[in-house]
């Protein structure tokens, strides 16, 4: 029983106080006067009375009731229940301060009546709100309505009033007023009571924001609350506190804060506080508050606080439930029929309800805590932890924000000190959460299930607060309406102490002498309730059944030391091992093999364990929420190996390094998880001996320590006082010895095996150690927390202290604070810590011992070093280092998206040599240890070097890395093993530097190849070929004089400035080699103008590549007579034979035959770098030429523009070359013959004649529409039709886009005019053709410098201004390209995809641009203009055009030889700058590596691809020289032009003068010796046709990546060195021919990115070229080389072919020229004939016939063919007729016996050589028959045969004569073929 109040208290206005500004006041009476013991009078309630401030008012407001809530030191809370009303002031002295400062006025001005306020104040432990508003309302309306009964009565009754607090009962109470009141009491006390509060603030706030403050209150927020009602206040934090049971605020809580304290708001801890709106402008400035407008209905959160919400999906059925109760119609608002009852609840059930759901919501989130609970102690009082990190282990919970908050509050620690034990009574929530769990898993998901629970619950918390529902029998008496407005009512009168005292003082005498009434508490053991399910890891690594399998199998292995199982298997566990169960299956498995006593390991079992344990700690996280680390730790404690004599090592010195072993939280869990164990074995123990209860059975063994516990407290008041000293001894003694063995086993973990090196405690932030267990600290003053924390943690010095102090500091602190919790007695506390340094100490040198001996170890056996194959004349310069390759971002190699074993990481080494980098190894996935895995790329082609810091997971943790990228896209990751120091390292970088970029040429791999490495520094090693080099010198030398002014130097090359160059006057005449200019002399031959001394070197410039080219293309020759005809056009000049014009031109230039060499030294200064105009290329058909020159200087633009009959203001130098440059111009127009032919005179006026009298029918049909691709090409914006009708290869050409547009009247006759519609038949409109005029010459510039310039119009050439890139734009673009193709790391970005890594690199975009431009140059000159491209410095997009334009416009170069050639003559002799472009030298390092030869090579590949029957080399040719131009290997591609070549004297070497046969310095010579052994450079598809221009289509999705870029194998590293790869290959099969004893597989396995394809599964020729040359070797015979063979089969196929019908098709071999679907691999096929134009789109090259397209020489013939034959045998042949026909041969030919097969189906007669044969023999086209008619029999005819029996058959082509058997057999086959053709 207790009080229902504890004080009376009048609270009155302050009138003596009231001169100051705010009002007070005071407490006129209290009763009792005394305080109670048991309840001191709480201070300060004349504050609460009026918390807005005390004021005076003019008129009377009506009576107020609230209830305030104090708290005092205790945390107990007061309910102060105040009844305010007012009353008139008495004394008017204080109104002259509130009237106003002067005393005159007082006098006229009466003031008004002023009323203050009065409070009748209850001040109770019981929070019984409406009973404390009826009595001392019932003490007001005694007052005010002047009833007889005296107040004294009243108050002495009420403050004597005693009630029950719980337990259901009820209670009748009354004043003595003629009033009755009934109060029930709850009947559990511990559930809060709520009323209807909590219903109130769902709908003052909405559920959102009151989840939003639930959530901040359970996460310790300070939440504020505003109304203007304090009634509402109250009940509103009344209603937060209810919803949050069972847990319990713990923090500040004032319901009512007055507002002289509103500085209680900024405290840094949390609280909840309700103030008056009156103060809102007061709350603004506070910045993490929530609050909460009551009045409004909304809920603030500051930005700075971020409120963790519930867990999904609890979250989410908590608001569906809610708004089931709030709101129940929302469920049926769109039904049509809605149900007519769906009223909420009153708002007593709702209130209930709501709190149900949150009961349940806590079920939800607590279920299975009791089975986390640790009981450390059990008498003489409980002492209980909460082991968190299991918890949210077992529930998979901890990623969650929310509860980790709340598990860590203070809320949850009351929770569990007052709800852990486990006798007490339970209540509610208890019987929740033992019996109600399994039926909330059933109900999860389906709301309306939820709704029933809840209602159940709802109802069980309604009877709590109403258990007697029907009985409410109040009768309290009420003022009248409007009584407080009565003008005389008298004041509140004084009562009297003395009798109020005396009601006191009796009721105390009768409360003495009534016996006590024991509530009794009904306790019992508090059930625990089902286990919490660990949720199985939703990872992708959900662990299989299997991968356990795995794991136990891998240990059984290893301790029954099966090395090599287990070795295989453990790649596979450590992978499982990521997943919880693997581990836990692991800790279980290892703890079984401890049991049977094998604990004691070798070296290979002990290595293996720890790996295991490794990766088992390494991803647990720092918590150990699973348990594992604590499982583990007796095991690691357990696992040892013997080292030597006496010294053992224990695994945990090896598995240090992970958190947890420094995370406190850790170690008290597990002390506390032990401690349980012990104290329950000690009462097990107990009762097994029997000591003290032999009438109990004893207690079975599964009993939880929290049942015993139970137990024994239940026991706890029968034993004796001797009995209860001796439990609490022996518990404490427990703990104590539990205390010692865990500072023992923290020193194990946490002293390192080289106490030297203090590395767990410096790496973890130790700092953190301080964070106790539980922080009670609220989120807004942890910051400034922590900074102290960090201070005092001892640790932040560990760097300077030894690591024993630290581990000490760290024992020590983990001693004291477990120690306090459990109640160790204070000397044990100071045993423990003189114990802790001591134990340390001996732990340390125990450690310098094994430290010691396990430094003797031998090394774990590495694998052995395999030593790479090398070219010859290639050395090693290191030593290999050992390293491991670790894979990059291309997936492939590693199992990736392709599957397959992973091949990396690999270990091995990297070798250094003169000429490569090369990695050898195996990888470490022992499942495919076997393979040998090889990268290698050579020095010259590294473009970056990064240092990077790798982890492997292998056996170390290696830290050191370099990552190598080479521009033959390759990427090495290489880690450093720890063997390995770092200077080697570094020495190895200060090499491959070295070697990477030499000093000079001279020290490349291809001059430096086979000299021992030392020398490669020293330059002045012997001269070989002396009489060579003299000569070149000497040649240098001239050069050099004639060059007067410009300096040379041997590093570098720099183009003389153009200052140099404007002034540079012709010094030829000073030279001893002169050539005289005057024009008789021009036809003197150059040797006649030469000193005999120098012939020799001449005539080897003779023999250089182009000269014979020019003679090809009948251009010019050098021969020795003086009759050089005059007529020709052309000139070879040699002008440049000492490089004097123009350093990086050729010795010998094409140039008109006009011109004298005088003018070209004038005109080359105009040009950037002196490169002037000089013919390249002449087509043979049109002979329009093809000039290449680089862009003009400024100066010399004007000269395209200038008319030539423009008054020149005066001899002035610029104006001079300007009309030598258009002389020059004009010479090259009238060298073509449609010029001169037109009109003999070189003047304008057969301009349009030519143009007219040239377009004869031929021409008609083969000027293409070139219009529409001009203004592609130079950005226009209106777009033609795409498609162009002519012979030739044309793809529709549609803009790019990426041109910006472009319009001023430059290029306006090729662009502008050409724009008439096709006529029906695709060529061009008659008339529309007479009027186009198109120009003789065409000047591809740069449209940059070509801006503002203006064409004359009477100018028989035109500039067409096109956008170029600059080589910076492909140096970059490369740069993106490689990253896209060799990616250093697998990428998660969206944005780095490969597709959009490429996309971004642009690379694709500019070879676009390339072959956009050379096919508008082929076009041009395949029309009959000439072509001069002008770009930039003219070596480098110039080269690309110019090559690829002869490329595709002659046959020749697409052969073998044709290609060298023109690589030698367009890239070597006109000066492409390798040496600068590749970086191959120091100097030339800075300027990066531009690929601009690479870029052709990629537009070549282009080209080959969509035109695979028209190159005579392969792909692979291609990828070939892509690598070795950036190789080294070969002199090649070294320097920047011949002058430089000569200078070095490499460019005329002997071809004798090698003294070893290996080393090849051309990469020309090799390819041919390759190219007799191998066919691998030759395309068996090659089947040319005559005179073919090739059209490729260039747009972007045309073209497709080079798999140059992509593919690697790693079985043998780039293929390129041809003898590495298959020499070795040809020995390694020589091996294994030996033995042929066992069987063999016929099986291949072919590995992505590790096989080389072409060679393990080679095509079809290969093979039978393969297996030819091995039967040969079998049968002893020299084998014959494989062209010989391959011409005479084509050959012989060639001679049938012709003697049977013109276009025959090749069975089994693509070698004849009629595959007209296969010329062009992709896209449109346009056929043109005179008669009309058919179109035919074939997509399908295998089913449809389609017409050829007429070739480029201008044969319009149609001719139909089909690829039928290419995939044929003889039985899927469809045979309409068959049988033997004799057929005569050509001419001289005999008659021969074939087996003829007619086919209605492919409409053509085919023949075999015989029945059997599958090999066609011919075809006769059936669409070519004319005639079939009897014949007669002609010589040789078989003889005995019927004249009747022969026929003959004519075709458009040739005539057939065939003899049947007889003449019955004739008229079949002539019927046959006859109904054949009328089918047709």
């Amino acid at each position: 029983m207790t009080r229902l109040a504890d004080y009376f208290v009048l609270v009155g206005y302050d009138v003596d106080k009231s001169g100051s500004s705010d009002g007070q006041g005071r407490i006129l009476q209290r009763f009792p006067e005394k305080d109670w013991e048991d309840n001191p009078f709480p201070q300060g309630i004349e504050l609460f009375c009026q918390p807005s401030g005390w004021q005076l008012f003019t008129e009377r407001q009506p009576p107020t009731f609230f209830v305030a809530v104090l708290t005092d030191i205790n945390s107990e809370r007061h309910y102060c229940a105040c009844f305010t009303f007012w009353e008139a002031v008495e004394d008017s002295q204080p109104l002259k301060s509130l009237s106003g400062e002067d005393d005159e006025d007082s006098g006229i001005i009466q003031p008004a009546q002023m009323f203050a306020p009065k409070s009748l104040v209850l001040v109770s432990q019981l929070d019984h709100t409406e009973v404390f508003r009826n009595c001392l309302g019932l003490i007001y309306t005694v007052h005010v309505e002047g009833l007889k009964v005296p107040l004294e009565t009243l108050i002495g009754n009420l403050l004597t009033c005693f009630i029950p607090i719980a337990g259901g009962s009820q209670r009748t109470i009354t004043l003595g007023a003629g009033d009755r009141q009934v109060i029930q009491t709850p009947i559990n006390d511990s559930l809060p009571v709520s009323g209807c509060s909590v219903a109130l603030l769902f709908r003052q706030l909405g559920i959102i924001n009151v989840l939003y403050l639930f959530c901040a209150a359970l996460t310790e927020h300070k939440i504020l609350f505003l109304s203007s009602s304090y009634q509402r206040l109250t009940d509103a934090c009344r209603a937060l506190l209810s919803i949050m049971f069972p847990l319990k605020y713990c923090f500040t809580y004032i319901p009512i804060l007055p507002g002289k304290l509103l500085e209680v708001l900024c405290t840094p801890t949390p609280f909840i506080i309700g103030v008056s709106s009156f103060f809102r402008s007061e709350t603004q400035e506070l910045l993490d508050v929530i609050i909460a407008d009551l009045d409004g209905g909304t809920v603030t959160i500051p930005e700075c606080i971020h409120i963790s919400l519930l867990p999904e999906p609890l979250l989410h059925q908590t608001q569906t439930v809610l708004s089931m109760i709030l709101d129940p119609e929302l469920e049926v608002a769109d039904h049509a029929f809605p149900p007519s009852t769906m009223e909420p609840s009153s708002l007593k059930i709702q209130d209930k309800e709501i709190r149900a759901v949150f009961l349940w919501l806590f079920a939800q989130l607590f279920q299975g805590h009791r089975w986390c609970l640790h009981i450390i102690r059990i008498h003489p009082e409980p002492v209980i932890r909460f082991h968190k990190a299991a918890f949210l282990g077992q529930r998979a919970l901890t990623e969650d924000d929310f509860l980790m908050k709340v598990l860590d509050g203070m809320a949850f620690s009351g929770f569990v000190s007052e709800r852990g034990p486990s006798y007490r009574a339970i209540d509610l929530f208890d019987e929740l959460i033992a019996t109600e769990v399994d039926r909330m898993g059933l109900e999860e998901g389906n709301p309306h299930k939820v709704m029933k629970h809840v209602k159940e619950l709802a109802e069980q918390l309604f009877r709590n607060e109403n258990p007697y529902p029907a009985v409410a029998m109040h009768k309290v008496q009420r003022p009248t309406e409007g009584s407080h407005l009565r003008l005389h009512q008298t004041t509140f009168p004084h009562l009297d102490e003395v009798t109020v005292q005396l009601f006191i003082d009796h009721a105390a005498a009768k409360q003495k002498n009534e016996i006590p009434a024991v509530k009794s508490e009904k306790k019992c053991m508090v059930p625990s309730g089902p286990p919490p399910d660990a949720i199985i890891d939703s990872n992708v690594l959900a662990n299989s059944a299997r991968r356990l399998e795995v794991v136990r199998n891998c240990i059984t292995y290893i301790f029954e030391n099966k090395t090599v199982e287990a070795k295989k298997l453990l790649p596979a566990v450590l992978r499982a091992l990521k997943g919880r169960a693997a581990r836990q299956c692991l800790t279980q498995e290892l703890n079984l093999h401890v049991q049977q006593n094998r604990a004691v390991l070798d070296d290979q079992q002990f290595d293996y364990i720890i790996r295991m344990l490794n990766c088992t700690l390494q991803d647990c996280s720092h918590m150990d929420e699973h348990g594992i680390a604590a499982a583990l730790l007796p095991l690691v404690t357990a696992f040892c190996r013997k080292l030597g004599a006496g010294v053992t090592q224990f695994a945990y010195s090896c598995v240090q390094d992970h958190s947890v072993w420094t995370n406190m939280q850790f170690w008290e869990a597990m002390f506390y998880s032990d401690v349980q164990n012990h104290i329950r074995a000690l009462y097990l123990e107990g009762n097994e001996n029997g000591e003290h209860n032999q009438e109990h059975e004893s207690v079975p063994e599964d009993k939880s320590a929290l049942e015993i516990a139970s137990e024994q407290r239940r026991q706890w008041p029968m034993l004796s006082k001797d009995k209860q000293q001796e439990l609490i001894q022996k518990e404490e003694s427990t703990v104590f010895s539990q205390a010692i063995h865990y500072a023992n086993r923290m020193s194990y973990l946490l002293l390192p095996l080289d106490t030297s090196k203090n590395r767990l405690l410096r790496s973890s932030g130790l700092g953190d150690f301080e964070s106790v267990s539980n922080s009670y600290v609220t989120n807004s003053i942890a910051g400034s927390m922590a900074e102290s924390y960090d201070t005092e943690s001892g640790f932040e010095d560990a760097e300077g202290s030894d690591v024993a102090n630290s581990v000490v500091r760290f024992i020590n602190r983990f001693v004291d604070k477990v120690c306090t919790e459990s109640g160790v007695t204070n000397e044990h506390l100071k045993a423990l810590h003189l114990m802790i340094p001591d134990i340390v100490q001996m732990h340390i040198e125990t450690l310098d011992a094994v430290h010691r001996e396990s430094k003797r170890l031998p090394a774990i056996q590495k694998p052995k070093l395999l030593l790479p194959a090398l070219l010859v004349g290639e050395e090693l310069v290191m030593e290999g280092l050992r390293v491991y390759l670790i894979s990059d971002g291309r997936d492939e190699a590693t199992g990736g998206v392709m599957g397959g074993p992973p091949l990396l990481p690999a270990e091995g080494a990297i070798f250094l040599t003169t000429y490569r980098l090369i990695f050898r190894g195996t990888p470490t996935d022992p499942l495919v240890g076997e393979q040998v895995v090889i990268r290698s790329f050579p020095i010259a082609s590294l473009t970056k070097e990064k240092k990077i810091s790798v982890s492997v997971q292998m056996d170390q943790f290696i830290q050191e890395g370099l990552q190598l990228r080479s521009c033959t896209f390759q990427l090495m990751k290489i880690a450093f093993d720890e063997e390995v120091a770092s200077d080697l390292a570094e020495v190895f970088k200060k090499h491959l530097h070295k070697l990477r970029y030499p000093q000079h040429v001279n020290g490349t791999f291809a001059f430096t190849v086979g000299q021992s490495f030392k020398l490669v520094v020293e330059h002045k090693h012997k001269e070989k070929n002396q009489s060579l080099k003299t000569l070149s010198k000497n040649l240098v030398k001239n050069a050099k004089r004639t060059m007067s002014r410009q300096h040379v130097t041997r590093k570098k090359y720099t183009p003389p400035t153009w200052e140099n160059r404007g002034s540079l006057q012709s010094q030829v005449d000073e030279d001893d080699i002169s050539v005289s200019e005057e024009v008789d002399q021009r036809s003197l031959t150059l040797s006649s103008t030469i000193k005999s001394s120098d012939r020799q070197t001449m005539s080897n410039v003779v023999e250089r590549a182009c000269c014979k080219d020019y003679q090809r293309l009948g251009l010019g020759t050098l021969s020795n007579s003086l009759t050089r005809s005059k007529h020709e056009p052309f000139r070879i000049s040699t002008i440049n034979r000492m490089y004097a014009v123009c350093r990086s031109y050729p010795g010998l230039l094409i140039v008109p035959q006009s011109i004298p060499d005088s003018t070209i030294q004038r005109i080359s200064r105009c040009y950037r770098q002196n490169r002037f105009p000089v013919v390249c290329w002449r087509n043979s058909r049109t002979k329009a030429v093809l000039l290449r020159s680089a862009g003009l200087h400024g100066k010399g633009v004007v000269g395209f523009f200038k008319s030539p009959n423009a008054p020149t203001a005066g001899p002035s130098q610029t104006d001079s070359t300007s009309l030598e440059q258009e002389k020059y111009l004009q010479a090259i127009i009238n060298s073509m013959p449609s010029y001169s032919d037109a009109s003999g005179r070189n003047t304008l006026s057969g301009f349009t004649s030519a143009h007219m009298s040239s377009s004869d029918s031929s021409d008609k049909q083969r000027q293409p529409k070139i219009g529409a691709l001009m203004k592609q090409v130079m950005g226009s914006k209106e777009e033609l039709p795409g498609t162009f009708s002519r012979g030739g290869k044309w793809g529709s050409i549609r803009g790019s886009g990426r041109m910006s547009s472009y319009s001023p009247d430059i290029g306006t006759r090729l662009a502008g005019k050409d724009t008439s519609s096709p006529q029906t038949n695709g060529g061009p409109s008659e008339a529309h053709f007479v009027q186009q005029q198109r120009a003789y010459l065409y000047i591809i510039g740069d449209k940059s410098q070509l801006k503002g310039t203006k064409q004359d119009p009477l100018q028989q050439w035109e500039v067409v201004p096109i956008e170029v890139f600059d080589v910076r734009h492909v140096k970059t673009s490369f740069k993106k390209l490689m990253k896209a193709c060799i990616p250093s790391s697998t990428s998660t970005d969206p944005n780095m995809t490969y597709y959009r890594c490429l996309e971004e690199s642009d690379w694709l975009c500019l070879i676009h641009k390339v072959l956009q431009v050379s096919v508008l140059v082929v076009g041009l000159l395949d029309s009959g203009s000439s072509v001069m491209v002008s770009l930039e410095d003219g070596w480098d997009i110039s080269t690309q055009v110019v090559s690829l334009v002869q490329l595709l416009s002659d046959p020749y170069y697409r052969t073998m030889d044709g290609f060298r050639l023109l690589v030698e003559k367009e890239w070597l002799s006109f000066g492409h700058r390798f040496s600068h472009r590749g970086a191959q030298t120091l100097a030339s390092q800075s300027s990066g590596f531009t690929p601009v030869f690479l870029q052709f090579l990629d537009c070549v590949h282009q080209i080959h691809l969509q035109f695979p029957m028209e190159f005579e080399f392969s792909q692979y040719y291609l990828k070939f020289l892509a690598y070795h131009y950036v190789s080294n290997r070969f002199r090649t591609f070294l320097l920047d032009s011949d002058y430089e070549r000569i200078e070095l004297g490499v460019m005329y070497e002997e071809k004798g003068e090698r003294k070893n046969q290996q080393v090849y310095k051309s990469v020309w010579d090799y390819i041919d010796r390759l190219n007799k052994k191998t066919p691998i450079f030759f395309n068996y598809m090659f089947a040319p046709e005559d005179g073919e221009v090739l059209k490729p289509y260039s747009f972007i999705s045309n073209l497709k990546v080079w798999d140059f870029y992509t593919n690697e194998t790693l079985s043998e590293g780039p293929s390129y060195d041809w003898e590495l790869v298959y020499g070795r290959q040809e020995q390694m099969d020589e091996s294994d021919r030996q033995d042929t004893s066992a069987p063999k597989s016929q099986r291949k396995i072919i590995w992505p990115c590790y096989d080389n394809r072409s060679k393990v599964e080679p095509d079809a020729i290969t093979k039978l070229f393969q297996e030819m040359q091995s039967l040969e070797m079998e049968l002893g015979q020299v084998s014959e080389k494989w062209k010989d063979t391959w011409d005479k089969i084509k050959a012989t196929q060639r001679t049938e072919s012709k003697l049977e019908s013109r276009h025959s098709l090749s069975s089994s071999l693509l070698m004849s020229s009629n595959l007209s679907h296969h010329r062009r691999s992709q896209g449109m096929y346009v056929k043109e004939s005179r008669v009309g134009s058919t179109l035919n789109l074939s997509m399908d090259s295998e089913s449809s016939v389609t017409a050829t397209p007429s070739s480029g020489m201008g044969r319009g013939q149609q001719s139909t063919s089909t690829l039928y034959s290419q995939f044929q045998t003889s039985e899927s042949e469809h045979r309409s007729f068959e049988g033997i026909l004799y057929k005569k041969g050509a001419l001289l030919k005999p008659w021969k016996p074939r087996w003829f097969v007619l086919d209605k189906t492919k409409h053509q007669l085919r023949y075999y050589d015989a029945r059997q044969d599958k090999d066609c023999k011919g075809v006769i086209d059936l669409a070519e028959v004319e005639s079939v008619i009897q014949g007669t029999p002609t010589m040789g005819a078989p003889k005995n045969i019927d004249e009747k029996a022969f026929f003959d058959l004519k075709t458009t082509k040739r005539f057939y004569n065939f003899c049947a058997q007889d003449s019955q057999n004739a008229q079949l086959w002539m019927d046959s073929i006859q109904s054949c053709l009328s089918d047709a």
